[in-house]
């Protein structure tokens, strides 16, 4: 596969979703509210399962034209979502899409690229996780965001089957927003499958 073979080329279009919030605390109550499905669920918070890696870039990881090779990164995140996917859950995952993959700079030999998962949205056994990129500045420690991912991950049961994983629980107002995104991009990928595309 060549996604993203050449990093930094493809149009990007971002939507962003705003949520006004008075207060930190009405977080907490509409979290309980809407990520428990009764009082016997366990509920995790995102820093329970929040994963990183670093990574330092090698000819072996370059395309053709000396940057990152999207195949190698879409891998590295692979791997990330099903990391934090499998601590949230605490069973084996698979994934079950990628709802968007959007590369927004390139990366050259040499560079630390820096990866940073979290969940931002739970359902019943699915696990929405987002996936930020960034190449790491070795003077400065500054970091330049490269590519952004969100991976659609389901639990599997002993059986093989999707299972139920536990609720997340929404501390802040950063993730109730990241939470109302990741619900409006679960009914947007709904009605994509029912019109059949």
């Amino acid at each position: 596969s060549k996604i993203g073979g050449r990093m930094g080329t493809v149009p990007i279009v971002i939507n962003v979703y705003i949520i006004w919030n008075s207060a930190v605390r009405h977080s907490t109550v509409w979290c309980e509210e809407a990520a428990m499905e009764n009082d016997e669920r366990i509920m995790k918070t995102v820093d329970d399962s929040r994963t990183e890696q670093v990574h330092i870039l090698f000819p072996r990881s370059l395309n053709s034209q000396g940057r990152l090779y999207g195949g190698e990164l879409l891998a590295w995140l692979d791997e990330i979502a099903g990391i934090v996917a499998r601590r949230h859950s605490g069973m084996d995952t698979v994934t079950a899409s990628i709802d968007r993959l959007d590369f927004k700079a390139g990366a050259s030999l040499g560079d630390t690229v820096y990866i940073n998962g979290y969940l931002t949205y739970v359902g019943k056994t699915s696990m929405e996780v987002r996936i930020d990129s960034y190449v790491e500045e070795p003077k400065s420690g500054m970091r330049r965001l490269i590519n952004t991912a969100f991976f659609v991950m389901v639990a599997l049961g002993q059986d093989g089957k999707p299972a139920p994983v536990p609720g997340l629980k929404i501390r802040t107002i950063n993730e109730q927003q990241a939470w109302e995104s990741g619900k409006r991009r679960k009914e947007l990928s709904k009605n994509r499958r029912t019109e059949g595309y």
